[in-house]
């Protein structure tokens, strides 16, 4: 699989090695959250996406998949659709690049939703 993902940094060289690597943690997370073995929708692997991000980096999770070319939900699925295209992934029918576009907002979710988090638990 490795040698996989290196040709598509080849490729497409707008996202590192890690966020592919990140993405299929993160599918393997929404697998579990969803209690599917396999096929995940782009809304439950941006579930797993969203809570990988904070449980591992916390308030710099925006910061960390930034680094990796990750700045948007698009960007998730343009990392799918490379995989599928590698055939490290498959899709059905009804999968379309389109289901990753703007679903959430990085800095509403890894910043201030965590910030505001952050403040309730100390007000307690």
């Amino acid at each position: 699989m490795l040698s996989d993902i290196n040709e598509i940094l080849r490729k497409d060289n707008r996202y590192k090695i890690h966020a592919y690597s990140f993405v299929l943690a993160s599918l393997k997370l929404a697998r579990q959250i969803a209690k599917k073995p396999k096929h995940v929708t782009a809304l439950e692997l941006l579930e797993g996406v969203k809570v990988l991000a904070q449980n591992e980096f916390g308030i710099m999770a925006k910061t960390v998949l930034e680094s990796w070319g990750i700045k948007t939900t698009d960007d998730i699925g343009e990392i799918v659709f490379n995989l599928i295209e590698a055939r490290i992934l498959s899709k059905t029918e009804e999968d379309k690049k389109e289901d990753f576009h703007n679903v959430f907002d990085f800095n509403e979710v890894f910043v201030q939703d965590y910030q505001f988090s952050k403040i309730k638990e100390e007000k307690l």
